[in-house]
C-alpha cells in the first residue's frame, strides 16, 4: 500500500527544505500537481516544433514574396500530404501506445515509467532535428523517428492523470483539473515561442531546444524524499491515514475490456475522438494556415505565424478552467461539454470568414475558438476520465484509473491522428473544406453525449445530486 503511494508522489529533491518530516497531505497534493504540471507541459512543448516548421519544410506559399524552397521530401506538389502523413505517423503510434501505456501504468511504478517516457521523447525530438544538420531528405527516416517518438509520448498522459486522480478527491475536481490541465496549453505556448524564436537559424534548432527529459532528472530522485516524509507522516497525520485506508480495497487492476464496459466510458471516448480531431488539427496546422492566409492583406512571416498561433492555446487555458468550474457548479460534465461544442461551431465559422479582416479580429476570434474547442477536450481528458476511473461501479478503484484514462485519450488520439492527416489532404482543395470537416467533427462529438446530457438534465429537474455524469447500467 505504501509503495503504491510512493509511486504516485514525486517531490523536488533539488530543494533540501522540502525534505522535512512534517509535511501535510495537502502539501503533497500540491507538490504532485506542480511536478506533473511541469512534466506534461514539457511533453506538449516538444510536440509543437513539427507544426512550427511546417511552413518552412512544405511547399512555398504562392502569395509569399520571400524565397522559400522548402525541404525535400516535403516541398513538392504533394508536400502538404507528406506533412499530413508525418503527423499520422506520430499520432497513430501515440494512440496505439496509449492503450498499452495505460495498461502497464496500473501495474508498475508510475515514477520510473514516466521518466522513461520523457527521456525517450526528449532524445527522439532531438534526433528529428538532427536531420537538418545531417541533410537528411528521406521520408522513411522522419516517419520512423515520429513513430518511435509517439510511443514514448504515449506514456505521459495515463501516468500523470492516474497520479493526480488518485491524490486529489472528487470535490472541485473539475476546477482543479481544469487549472492543472492548462499544462497542455502552457506547453504548446512555450513550444511555439521557443521553436519560432530560433527558426531563422535553421529549422533543426526548433527541435533541439523544446525537448523534455531534463526535468525528469529531478523526478527520478523525487520519490525518495516523499517516501521518507510519508513514513514519518503516517504515524502523525490522521488525514493522510484516512486517504491511505481508502486505497486498501482498491489495489486490483481492471481489465482492458472490462474498462470499456464501464458506464460512460465509450460515449466519452468517441466524443473525444472527434473533439481531439479538431483540437489537434489546430495544434499541427494553425501556424501553417496563418502563414498561408493573408491577414489584412499582409502575409505573415514564419516566426510571426508561429507566435500568433499561441493565442489559440491561451484561449484554451481559459476554456479548460471555465469548463471545469462550470461542470463543478452545475454537476453536469456532459451538458457542459455539449454547450461548449455547440458554441464552437459558429465561432469557427466566424473565424474563417472574418479572421483575415484585421489582426485584432483574428486574435479575438482565434482566442474564442481556442476557448470553446479546448474546453470540452480538457474536461473529458481530465475530470471526466478521473470520474469514470473512480466511479462507484468499481468502488473507486484507483488502479483502474490509468486504464480508463488510456482508453478515453487513446481513442481521442486516433481522431487526433486522423485530423491532421485529413487537413493535409483536404487543404489542397481550399481551407473552407478543412473548416467544414472541423465543424462536422464537432457535431458528431456532441452527438455522442446527448444521452448522458439528458440524464443530467433529468436529475437536475428532479433535484437529485449528480454524483457522476453517467447513467448506471
Amino acid at each position: 500500500m505504501q509503495s503504491r503511494l510512493v509511486g504516485l508522489a514525486p517531490a523536488f529533491s533539488l530543494f533540501p527544505n522540502l525534505n522535512t518530516p512534517h509535511k501535510t497531505f495537502t502539501f503533497h497534493q500540491i507538490l504532485v500537481l506542480i511536478v506533473t504540471f511541469i512534466a506534461y507541459a514539457s511533453f506538449h512543448a516538444s510536440r509543437k516544433p513539427p507544426s512550427i516548421v511546417k511552413s518552412v519544410l512544405g511547399p512555398p506559399s504562392l502569395n509569399s514574396s520571400s524565397i522559400d524552397n522548402g525541404w525535400a521530401p516535403f516541398n513538392g506538389t504533394q508536400g502538404t500530404k507528406r506533412l499530413g502523413e508525418l503527423d499520422l505517423a506520430f499520432l497513430s503510434s501515440y494512440a496505439l501506445g496509449m492503450y498499452f501505456a495505460g495498461h502497464l501504468g496500473d501495474r508498475i511504478d508510475l515514477r520510473y515509467f514516466l521518466v522513461f517516457g520523457m527521456m525517450g521523447s526528449g532524445i527522439l525530438t532531438v534526433v528529428f532535428g538532427l536531420g537538418y544538420w545531417m541533410n537528411v531528405h528521406l521520408l522513411w527516416v522522419y516517419m520512423s523517428v515520429q513513430i518511435v517518438c509517439g510511443l514514448f509520448q504515449s506514456i505521459g498522459w495515463p501516468c500523470v492523470v492516474s497520479v493526480v486522480g488518485n491524490w486529489c478527491g472528487k470535490e472541485k475536481r473539475g476546477l482543479i483539473m481544469g487549472v492543472w490541465n492548462s499544462h497542455t496549453s502552457v506547453g504548446n505556448i512555450l513550444g511555439s515561442v521557443i521553436a519560432s524564436s530560433v527558426l531563422d537559424f535553421g529549422w533543426g534548432w526548433s527541435f533541439v531546444l523544446p525537448e523534455p527529459g531534463k526535468e525528469m532528472e529531478i523526478e527520478m530522485s523525487l520519490g525518495e524524499n516523499v517516501e521518507e516524509s510519508l513514513r514519518k507522516q503516517e504515524a502523525e497525520d490522521a488525514v493522510l491515514l484516512e486517504n491511505v485506508d481508502e486505497l486498501d480495497d482498491s489495489l486490483f487492476a481492471i481489465g482492458f475490456l472490462e474498462a470499456w464496459r464501464l458506464p460512460g466510458v465509450a460515449p466519452y471516448a468517441f466524443c473525444l475522438f472527434f473533439s481531439k480531431l479538431v483540437a489537434y488539427t489546430f495544434l499541427y496546422w494553425l501556424p501553417y494556415y496563418l502563414r498561408h492566409t493573408a491577414v489584412a492583406g499582409v502575409n505573415l512571416s514564419h516566426k510571426t505565424a508561429g507566435i500568433l498561433s499561441t493565442v489559440f492555446d491561451i484561449g484554451g487555458v481559459l476554456g479548460g478552467i471555465s469548463a471545469g468550474f462550470i461542470s463543478d457548479k452545475i454537476k453536469a460534465r456532459a451538458l457542459t461539454s455539449i454547450t461548449f461544442l455547440a458554441l464552437s461551431i459558429p465561432a469557427l465559422i466566424m473565424y474563417r470568414i472574418y479572421g483575415s479582416v484585421s489582426m485584432f479580429i483574428n486574435i479575438v476570434l482565434m482566442f474564442i475558438s481556442g476557448l470553446l474547442v479546448n474546453g470540452p477536450y480538457a474536461l473529458i481528458t481530465t475530470a471526466v476520465a478521473a470520474d469514470l476511473g473512480t466511479q462507484d461501479s468499481i468502488k473507486g478503484n484507483g488502479r483502474a484509473l490509468a486504464t480508463v484514462t488510456a482508453i478515453i485519450d487513446g481513442t481521442g488520439s486516433v481522431g487526433a491522428a486522423l485530423g491532421p492527416l485529413l487537413a493535409g489532404y483536404i487543404s489542397s482543395r481550399g481551407w473552407n473544406s478543412v473548416f467544414f470537416m472541423l465543424i462536422v467533427s464537432i457535431f458528431f462529438a456532441g452527438l455522442f453525449l446527448v444521452r448522458l446530457a439528458k440524464v443530467e438534465i433529468n436529475k437536475m429537474r428532479s433535484g437529485e445530486s449528480i454524483a457522476s455524469s453517467v447513467p448506471q447500467s
